[in-house]
Order: structure tokens, then sequence, then C-alpha cells
């Protein structure tokens, strides 16, 4: 079974950057599709983006379209976000996501199987 721990959250100013990691254990990361999403205080869990089992397809969210990029490097077990012109409403949890499918990549909650624990990112005004 595949585990996922996240890293890199913290406290930032609006319009500065954080990079948010994700690794992974198990030795099939690279056959399946990874997500990151976001759930901020009374909300739901949402979609932020999302990168294919090969890393060359990529999905997000209008809201962090331009601003943020998901990447991943398969001979490391790691998922990256790089959240750049970082906004208060970009304040949440942030979770790594696996897709609970081989060759396929994950855009909603459903289609995930495995959770990471969360990292906390906070952007203030």
């Amino acid at each position: 079974q595949v585990q996922l721990v996240e890293s890199g959250g913290g406290l930032v100013q609006a319009g500065d950057s954080l990079r948010l990691s994700c690794s992974a254990s198990g030795r099939t990361f690279s056959n399946y599709g990874m997500a990151w999403f976001r759930q901020a205080p009374g909300k739901e869990r949402e979609f932020v983006a999302a990168i294919g089992w090969s890393g060359s397809s990529t999905y997000y969210a209008d809201s962090v379209k331009g601003r943020f990029t998901i990447s991943r490097d398969n001979a490391k077990n790691t998922v990256y976000l790089q959240m750049n012109s970082l906004k208060p409403e970009d304040t949440a949890v942030y979770y790594c996501a696996k897709d609970r499918r081989v060759y396929s990549i994950t855009l909603t909650v459903g289609a995930v199987d495995v959770w990471g624990q969360g990292t906390l990112v906070t952007v203030s005004s």
C-alpha cells in the first residue's frame, strides 16, 4: 500500500511563493496519477491540480491556473506543487492524493484511494 507524506507548508505573505512536496512509499508510484487537493476551514475539500502517471498531462483548478505548477519525479517517488503569487484565499490544508486506478489522472475526491496527512498553508494579507 502506498503511503504519502507532505511537507513544505507554512506561513507566508500575499505574493510570496511556497513549494509543497509529497513523498510516496511503494514500488508502483510511477503507475498512478497524483493530485493535490485543499480544504479551507468550514469548506469542502477541493481539487487544486493533478498530474498523469508519466508527468506529461497536467490539470489545474481555474482558481490556481497560471500561479501553481504540479510536477513529479518518479525516480524520487515525489510530487511537487510550486505555488507562486499566493493569495489569502489560498489558505488551507493541502493534501496529496493518489488515484485508485493505474494510468489515470485524479480530478475528483472519489477517484482517490490514498491521502496524505495534509500540510497547512497560511497566506497573510
